[in-house]
């Protein structure tokens, strides 16, 4: 199955990309276009406690950041976070076919509304297999070190991907 070309990203894995390898830039060369909601880019910029990923983000001049809110239907407004919600409707308005979401609940109403899914890892693993040369461990301990929970079930799974 061909990789994707297009993206709707959520936060967290926006954070947790930056968190991990310390910038996007991984985005530009997996993906022709990676879209970030109106809503996304709000949660981003307002930075939390510490504005921790704002300047790496704000540097990603290649990400297609929409300027404009999301008109987001009931049923994903009353399931979801503002944030996911916008993503799983810019995935559906566009008719972009994956989404990049990592909590659970999210994850399900995508697929609920027939989208694909991948996750920060999921992105690492995809980088990782088509030749870029990043330590996938250690990503990972720069996401945990960043207050970024990943199961050991899931951290398993991913390093075995890589033969990490």
């Amino acid at each position: 199955m061909p990789e994707p070309k297009q993206l709707v990203m959520n936060t967290g894995p926006i954070l947790a990309l930056i968190a991990g390898l310390g910038n996007l830039q991984i985005l530009k060369s997996l993906y022709d276009r990676v879209i970030v909601p109106y809503e996304v880019c709000h949660e981003i910029i307002a930075g939390g406690l510490t504005g921790f990923g704002t300047t790496e983000f704000n540097d990603a001049d290649f990400l297609d950041k929409l300027s404009e809110p999301t008109i987001v239907q009931p049923h994903l407004q009353n399931s979801l976070d503002l944030g996911e919600a916008s993503v799983i409707q810019t995935a559906l308005d566009k008719m972009i076919q994956t989404v990049c979401i990592d909590e659970p609940v999210g994850r399900r109403i995508a697929r609920l509304n027939g989208l694909k899914l991948t996750g920060t890892l999921g992105i690492m693993i995809r980088a990782k297999k088509e030749g870029h040369t990043f330590l996938l461990r250690e990503a990972i301990d720069n996401m945990q070190t960043h207050g970024i929970h990943l199961s050991d079930k899931i951290i398993s799974f991913a390093l075995k991907q890589v033969r990490e």
